[in-house]
């Protein structure tokens, strides 16, 4: 089977994607612990930072399947366990969180926050 050989446009964005969910994680994870710490419910804008989080995530992983499947390399293996994580990090709230109040919004601000980490440390092992 040929390689599918992406252009190096779609190599250099999953860097900044990188960047991006990084950016994004922590920015709707600290809005959503202010605002539980605060006693208000999740706004719009709130709920949008949420999913436009979880969103990035899965594109970043979907780019990086794709350079995997066209023999980009990682330099370091735990690149691909941290990018895992993250992704489940953000998506375990779907299935454990309460259904609505208060305590909903904090699973989705908290996972948001350690799928943040995590994508800090995948930032951190991917290539050089």
């Amino acid at each position: 089977m040929r390689a599918l050989r992406y252009p190096r446009r779609v190599a250099g964005i999953h860097p900044w994607l990188g960047l991006a969910v990084i950016a994004v994680c922590a920015g709707a994870a600290f809005t959503g612990g202010y605002l539980y710490w605060r006693g208000r419910g999740a706004g719009r804008v709130t709920t949008h930072l949420l999913s436009l989080a979880q969103t990035l995530l899965v594109a970043q992983v979907a780019i990086g399947l794709l350079l995997l499947a066209d023999d980009h390399r990682a330099g370091d293996e735990l690149h691909y366990a941290y990018g895992t994580m993250a992704l489940g990090a953000a998506l375990v709230p779907w299935f454990y969180a309460p259904e609505s109040g208060p305590r909903r919004l904090l699973w989705f601000a908290a996972t948001t926050g350690v799928a943040g980490a995590l994508a800090i440390r995948a930032y951190m092992t991917g290539p050089a």
